[in-house]
């Protein structure tokens, strides 16, 4: 009855939309161009004039409209709402949480290549390094890209690896920037959450300009501004689940000394502001350009973004810090002449300052009937990485001195690539010229870490989030280099082939050939049969090789042991190697009636020698502990908290082999009517991930489960199986609407305590509605008002532990309402927003 109900939500929201006065006439007639597959598209292919409509491959394209009605000034968002494979991350651990992260069907983010204009970005420097689904996440930052920029978004949801090199397993999205020669355009939108804070102001502006007779050029600047939100905040330290101060009977319990302090820290009883949104400013410049000399054009296109961003970590309470009256004792609340520095307590945040820099300068044209294009890419991102209201306890301890803000060092990504594509047609006596491409891709990749000032180092480091040591720190880098062949034919009318194989060579891993071989059947107007099958690989990115650093949380301390170290090695870990992939896909496309297109594909993709996050493997403080563990700490170069209870490691490995099995289906109709038109469109995915065979822990770690269930958990069900996105477009006149509704299947994850007991989290199914307006004042002047989540839907909370005395959670956590953050619709609820559009 709950499914019947939530398809009923969506009929009524589509339907009632199609009674309301809507949107621009000339852009509701492009969005039903752009559903009938007439788009040219340039991903997945090799071959020019291919339309949507024409894919062997299941490709979807957003436009420049369609982008502009979802509310948030942010890509991971748009993508999210409005492609059902695509997921956004909603909340991350420590310095995560400032580069949230996405994944198409269920798979890691770094199975997804991002190119813009057809060119490979660089990834973040900024490593998920926290279990959870998006672990290990390095790739692009969406989030750097200005919405305002784009022409199109072309998603290719196939594997592409023997097309574009490493990453493409789970599929493509190109950003295809905006080619103006004139006019301008932008807005300004001003958004909140419905009760929980993240104040979001945006403002944008588009130029474009010819230069001489044959050039364009076109910039684009965006500032965003968005505000911390905080979901619950009730401290399992300091208050029990109703917000009531704890007392000296019960459990935790607080002594009468702690309860003084205790009831003054600030916003009580909602104390610890650790989930919600990090406080940003981005800013970014985007320019694209070309010239056409004639049978050369030269272009260039580049960004430059600007981060400064802050989250809050775990409340630390106010007898967190005490030093005694004598150098290098510590105290405690009955100390004589105990120094209490911090009477109200801290919530130290984790902040960084990034720049992110990317350009691509080239020349294409056409030279004796062979089309090139020859091209240079070089792209770098630079966090600065600190920890701010904070205290370096063991330094205030022997020093009876501390900072209240650490540099706790930077992370550095860079990239070079440089590529030569040459392309050329025959008249093989077939239907269609018999195509032929073939191409070189050198690519250099570097990843360092740099080390902190000497406070963010002193013994433990600042509180929730140490500097990086010397032992942390290195330069490491790479190269490859691959040659590509891709050959297209049509030998009737009614089929299209393509096949394409590629060699790699990687300065630290060696050798891989991959291939991928598409068919597409049109056995009428109205049906056509498609199908690929490929092989791919991801090489493992530097940052899963080799990052260090130590974790903690107000009771716990660990090391993310670098996979590629000596102190691996010491317990028995192998070197990373690349992951490798086989693809499958079948398909049909159906056009039934006049403006009416659907496309349903199944899909398998099968990955070996998965890289994972392993579970916490505990050296002390867990259900089973290994010194061996602690050994490594120590030759690792670590210094853990004295005071935390749990000690341990996590480390990247080739743990696992993996089969996700989906289906995909779009559906696009438009009616016309008199003065406008709607355009519906409903999409879905259903997803299934399951693991077909686990890596055995060395033997030093005694047979244990080397992923336990919370890691088997973010694979398999941390995300929905089905997703399913309804949707209608309509313009009359001046008005404009959209309304959106999307239906989340359920997710689940298992989580412990102690890493010996899980327990299963379920959030189920959902539905998210959302809802714009609009109306034009001018030709040139725009204002719309509208919701994202309309009736601020949020996830569940954590849980208690059956039984439990002493208010313990089931994930070990501190915040007794906190919300479940693998919620694929947010933590935050209902977004609520105004926006004025210009265009001139």
């Amino acid at each position: 009855m709950k499914k019947i109900g939530v398809i009923s939500h969506i009929a009524i929201a589509v339907a009632g939309l199609s009674l309301s006065q809507t949107a621009f006439a000339a852009e509701a007639e492009a969005a039903a161009d752009d559903q009938a597959g007439s788009e040219i598209i340039v991903t997945g292919t090799r071959t020019s004039g291919l339309t949507v409509a024409e894919s062997p491959t299941p490709i979807k394209v957003l436009g420049e409209d369609t982008i502009g009605h979802v509310g948030q000034p942010n890509l991971n968002q748009i993508l999210t709402q409005l492609v059902p494979s695509f997921t956004a991350q909603a909340f991350g651990g420590d310095t995560a949480n400032l580069t949230l992260s996405a994944r198409l069907r269920g798979l890691s983010p770094n199975h997804t290549l991002v190119l813009v204009n057809g060119k490979r970005r660089h990834g973040t420097s900024n490593l998920a390094v926290l279990g959870g689904p998006y672990q290990g996440a390095a790739t692009a930052d969406l989030d750097l890209i200005s919405p305002s920029s784009i022409k199109r978004i072309e998603v290719l949801e196939d594997g592409a690896a023997a097309q574009y090199g490493s990453d493409a397993i789970a599929g493509v999205i190109n950003i295809i920037l905006k080619d103006d020669d004139e006019g301008g355009s932008g807005y300004a939108t001003a958004g909140k959450n419905y009760d929980v804070g993240g104040d979001t102001y945006a403002g944008t502006i588009h130029l474009a300009t010819r230069v001489g007779d044959a050039g364009f050029i076109n910039v684009t600047l965006f500032h965003r501004y968005h505000d911390f939100t905080q979901i619950g905040g009730l401290d399992r330290r300091v208050t029990d689940i109703n917000g009531n101060l704890l007392t000296t009977t019960t459990s935790p319990a607080l002594s009468a000394a702690q309860q003084a302090l205790y009831r003054n820290i600030p916003g009580f009883p909602f104390v610890n502001k650790i989930n919600g949104d990090a406080k940003s400013h981005l800013t970014n410049v985007q320019f694209n350009s070309a010239y056409d000399f004639g049978d050369v054009e030269a272009y260039a296109f580049g960004s430059y973004s600007k981060r400064i961003a802050s989250a809050y970590e775990n409340l630390r309470v106010p007898d967190r810090v005490i030093a005694s009256p004598v150098l290098g004792v510590a105290g405690t609340l009955t100390t004589p002449g105990e120094l209490i520095p911090f009477p109200t307590g801290f919530s130290p945040r984790e902040g960084i300052r990034e720049d992110d820099y990317s350009m691509t300068g080239g020349f294409r044209g056409t030279l004796g009937g062979i089309n090139f294009d020859l091209s240079t890419t070089y792209g770098e991102d630079k966090n600065l990485i600190y920890t701010l209201d904070s205290a370096n306890r063991s330094l205030f301890i022997d020093t009876h001195f501390t900072p209240l803000d650490f540099y706790n060092g930077f992370f550095k990504a860079r990239e070079f690539t440089a590529n030569a594509d040459f392309s050329k047609e025959f008249d093989a006596g077939m239907a269609e010229p018999l195509n032929v491409a073939f191409g070189f891709e050198y690519r250099k990749n570097s990843y360092e870490i740099g080390s902190g000032d000497p406070a963010s180092i002193y013994k433990e480091g600042g509180q929730s989030y140490p500097g990086f040591r010397p032992s942390d720190a290195g330069y490491n880098s790479r190269n490859n280099k691959s040659v590509y062949l891709d050959i297209a034919a049509s030998p009737v009318e009614e089929l299209k082939l393509n096949g394409a194989v590629r060699y790699e060579h990687y300065s630290d891993f060696g050798s891989n050939v991959i291939f991928k071989g598409t068919g597409r059947y049109d056995f009428s107007d109205a049906f056509a049969l498609r199908g690929t099958v490929s092989t791919g690989f991801r090489a493992p990115t530097l940052a899963e090789s080799f990052y260090s650093a130590t974790n903690v949380s107000p009771t716990s301390a660990f090391v993310q042991l670098p996979a590629n170290s000596a102190a691996a090695k010491l317990i028995g870990f192998d070197n990373l190697k690349p992951e490798k992939s086989t693809n499958f896909s079948v398909g049909v496309v159906l056009r039934p009636a006049a403006n009416l297109t659907i496309t349903l594909d199944a899909y398998q993709v099968r990955i070996r020698d998965r890289i994972l996050g392993t579970g916490s493997i505990f050296g002390s403080g867990g259900a089973t502990n290994f010194p061996i563990v602690t050994a490594a700490i120590i030759a690792n170069g670590n210094i853990l908290d004295p005071t935390v209870s749990q000690t341990g490691i996590n480390i990247f490995t080739n743990g696992a082999t993996t089969r996700t099995q989906g289906l995909e289906m779009t559906a696009s109709y438009t009616t016309y009517l008199d003065g406008g038109s709607i355009a519906w469109t409903l999409s879905g995915n259903y997803n299934k991930t399951k693991i077909t065979k686990l890596a055995a822990a060395p033997a030093t770690l005694g047979g244990i489960p080397l992923f336990d269930a919370s890691a088997q958990s973010n694979l398999e069900s941390a995300s929905p199986k089905l997703k399913v996105i309804a949707s209608a477009d309509l313009s009359l006149g001046r008005f404009s609407a959209t309304a959106r509704g999307t239906v989340y299947g359920k997710s689940s994850n298992f989580t412990s305590p102690d890493g010996g007991t899980f327990y299963k989290q379920v959030i189920g199914t959902a539905f998210i509605a959302d809802l714009e307006l609009g109306y034009d004042l001018t030709d040139e002047l725009t204002i719309s008002i509208g919701g994202n989540n309309l009736f601020n839907k949020r996830p569940p909370t954590v849980a208690l532990v059956p039984g439990t005395t002493n208010s313990t959670l089931v994930n070990g956590g501190n915040v007794l309402d906190a919300p479940l953050t693998f919620s694929p619709y947010g933590i935050n609820g209902g977004y609520y927003y105004g926006r004025v559009n210009f265009k001139f």
